[in-house]
């Protein structure tokens, strides 16, 4: 089978046209293509009056190796590459050994353990949070009342943050192994569309997501995996032997159980803050790491549309639009869009009593009124919150702070329009854009909860993010603060063979531990962390 790439055809093209161009390309009849499918869609809308779909596909030839010689060196028609996962090895049935233990259910923990449990490691899975169902009540309590669980919420229980966003299934990270299609069938199997395995932005959505986990708990658990909801791991025994070599023995739990344990996963997420203490406390090697700092902005989605796709906009071939914008600022700042979610809206996103923390979701329709995403500038340990590795961390919640009291203090988020932000005026009404978070916006001068320089920085970037989707600067597009949680704050570095610097036995992971960013890429690093612990307890396959 070989694989054809950067096949461009129009936006409303005939069936046939696909075929017609696969022939075309290889120079061969229609009577040597034996049968082709589609390995990826996407679309390229930079000339809006004529946007194209751009397809890879792989074919199925009367002479396939007649074809390839005589297109050897041509980079669009390769053999198609072989994305099978290939599992190292199979636990022995009695190894003697305590079982691996993951601690987080979110997608780094989540396919952390799958992995465990399809080699028949039988992991067992920690998670300060709840199922997702309960976790989901508890969600809405603060979304509908203000009243926020710290122990189940947007950040903790199962699924993780991810549960509650737009689910992206796409990455900037290279993946030469083709571990992220391995994800992606898994969630297929789960019950996603099956169109995430061909759309090049793959996303599900909240209620997708939901069922997914709860499939894959269900999974894991028939082939020998234990789950311990509502376990908060409190402490973390380290041994350390007369040489100063450092290694795990065991979990303190906060139900006051101790578990043995020689093997264990970090996947606690990047809001896992008093468990970077305790590491932090226990000596573990960890640093702080740059992340970004903001708000979330909403504008209509049919103007996203419509500066996206002109008359294209509306089409059920392109969806709603999205967008990816950045300006590098006077004053050496980065202002980016993080996590765009079309037809989605803001949510609260605190896991803390007294802070306010905003994020972006989207259900799998994206048929809500508003786009949202994050409009962030840099910062980073040098400059911004030096001295400590845990400075970062205590940034955020100073910021957070400021944010709920700006609010109200009653998890209400604080609000501004961008022409008054322009301004550097407190907004005292609501224009034509209304802001979807909940329990509610209330309008003040954004610039009392961020520092001045990302004020500054923000007010440059908005006028030319307006030259490149139009109404970006809208006088009525909609702030809201704050934006604290683009990425982990901290670094739990790790060696070659995944495990701590400093502490053999434990495995950093995920977006918590600073080794990811989003669905696919904490996914893909649970199996790869996955691998490295199956590596201590299997014999490898050669």
């Amino acid at each position: 089978m070989l694989r054809i790439t950067e096949l461009k055809l129009p936006l409303d093209h005939a069936p046939e046209a696909l075929p017609e161009a696969i022939c075309a390309r290889l120079g061969i009849a229609p009577e040597d293509l034996i049968s082709f499918e589609i390995a990826r869609r996407a679309n390229d809308a930079r000339r809006k009056s004529a946007i194209l779909l751009i397809y890879s596909v792989d074919v199925t030839l009367k002479d396939e190796a007649g074809v390839l010689a005589r297109m050897a060196g041509n980079q669009s028609v390769r053999p198609t590459p072989d994305t099978e996962y290939c599992f190292i090895g199979t636990a022995p049935v009695n190894s003697g050994k305590h079982r691996p233990v993951v601690i987080g259910a979110g997608p780094c923990g989540l396919f952390a353990a799958l992995i465990l449990a399809q080699i028949g490691l039988k992991p067992i899975i920690l998670d300060r949070g709840k199922v997702v169902r309960e976790r989901t009540k508890d969600t809405w309590g603060l979304w509908r009342r203000g009243e926020l669980d710290p122990e189940s919420n947007v950040q903790f229980g199962e699924g993780g943050a991810g549960t509650f966003s737009d689910g992206k299934l796409y990455s900037q990270i290279k993946d030469p192994r083709h571990l992220s299609r391995k994800v992606l069938t898994e969630f297929v199997k789960a019950g996603a569309p099956a169109e995430i395995l061909t759309e090049a932005h793959p996303h599900i959505g909240t209620f997708r997501l939901v069922t997914m986990v709860e499939h894959m708990r269900r999974t894991i658990e028939a082939l020998g995996g234990e789950y311990r909801w509502q376990t908060r791991v409190t402490d973390i025994d380290i041994h350390i032997a007369p040489d100063g070599t450092r290694s795990v023995r065991g979990l303190h739990l906060r139900t006051g159980d101790y578990l043995e344990a020689d093997q264990v996963v970090l996947a606690v997420g990047h809001s896992a803050r008093d468990t970077f203490q305790m590491l932090y406390d226990r000596g573990v090697f960890i640093e702080a790491k740059p992340f970004s700092i903001g708000v979330r902005i909403e504008h209509p989605q049919s103007w996203v549309d419509q500066a996206r796709f002109g008359a294209c906009a509306g089409h059920p071939d392109l969806g709603a639009a999205a967008y990816t914008l950045s300006h590098h600022c006077e004053n050496g700042r980065t202002v980016y869009s993080f996590c765009m979610c079309p037809g989605g809206r803001v949510v609260a996103a605190a896991s803390e009593p007294g802070r306010v923390v905003t994020n972006g979701m989207s259900q799998y329709s994206r048929k809500e009124f508003n786009a949202n995403a994050g409009f962030v500038v840099g910062i980073d340990p040098e400059r911004d919150y030096p001295g400590h590795p845990l400075a970062g961390v205590e940034l955020q919640r100073k910021l957070e702070s400021l944010a709920f009291v700006a609010g109200g203090s009653n998890y209400q988020a604080p609000g501004q329009k961008v022409g008054d932000f322009l301004k550097g005026q407190a907004s005292t009404e609501f224009g034509e854009v209304l802001p979807s978070y909940k329990p509610g916006v209330h309008l003040t001068d954004l610039s009392v909860c961020l520092p001045d320089f990302a004020i500054a920085a923000m007010r440059e970037a908005l006028p030319i993010f307006g030259r490149q989707i139009a109404r970006y600067d809208h006088p009525d597009a909609m702030m809201t603060g704050v934006e604290t949680r683009t990425s982990s704050p901290v670094r739990i570095t790790r060696g070659k063979d995944m495990q701590s610097l400093n502490t053999q036995g434990l495995y950093p992971a995920g977006e918590g531990a600073g080794y990811a960013g989003g669905i696919l890429s904490a996914a893909i690093d649970g199996i790869k962390i996955a691998e490295a612990v199956a590596r201590e307890l299997v014999e490898v396959a050669v």
